[in-house]
């Protein structure tokens, strides 16, 4: 019983490896939907941090855990960031991500693991927050269905309202100092960003090779 409550404590953590992570991409790869994707689950907090103190239902025990964050616990803001990011990962997966290349079978394959994976860890946070005693299991309940929406109305912003923006956006000079782009053009950046790689290094390896003769 240590044990699991030592692995479920580590899991709860799983929140902040996903903001690191996605720092991380930003960083690294300046791309409009990652930083859309960072912007949702922000608001999705803050949407949490309202329904709490418009509800105020306390935490099921006291002790060490009123001091954490807030006391109020309805919704689970763990619960409901999880379910954003799961149920957003999965229509991104399946609706925005289309097949490019002929692996029809290992890309769908992938697609469902991830997609599992990314629920499975969703709900596993969410029970972790009940063995803790941190929630009560409609605390986590409704935060996973407050999550799931948010996601589902976030995902139908960013394709229908702030994706038509992305290229003025990534037009501006303030965007380009920065190295902002926009790849909501491209079906699979993935698979887009492997063949073009592989392309330039093929081009400069024949380059050093006709150098070399």
């Amino acid at each position: 019983m240590r044990v699991t409550g030592h692995l479920l404590a580590y899991l709860s953590l799983s929140p902040i490896f996903v903001v690191v992570g996605f720092l991380t991409l930003i960083i690294f790869k300046r791309e409009l939907h990652t930083i859309s994707f960072l912007g949702g689950l922000a608001l999705n907090q803050g949407v949490n941090w309202l329904i709490k103190h418009v509800i105020q239902e306390p935490r099921p025990c006291g002790g060490p855990h009123t001091a954490v964050g807030t006391k109020y616990g309805m919704p689970s803001s763990h619960s409901q960031f999880m379910w954003f990011f799961s149920v957003y990962s999965f229509l991104f997966l399946y609706l925005r991500m289309h097949q490019t290349n002929n692996a029809r079978f290992l890309d769908l394959l992938w697609r469902h693991v991830l997609s599992l994976g990314l629920l499975t860890a969703a709900f596993l946070v969410s029970y972790s927050r009940v063995y803790l005693l941190y929630h009560t299991w409609s605390q986590v309940f409704y935060g996973g269905v407050a999550g799931s929406l948010m996601a589902v109305a976030w995902f139908i912003i960013t394709q229908e309202i702030l994706t038509p923006l992305f290229p003025r956006i990534a037009a501006w000079p303030i965007s380009e100092f920065f190295l902002i782009r926009d790849t909501s053009l491209i079906p699979n950046v993935l698979w887009f960003e492997y063949t073009v790689t592989r392309a330039e290094a093929r081009n400069r390896q024949r380059k050093l090779g006709t150098k070399l003769q």
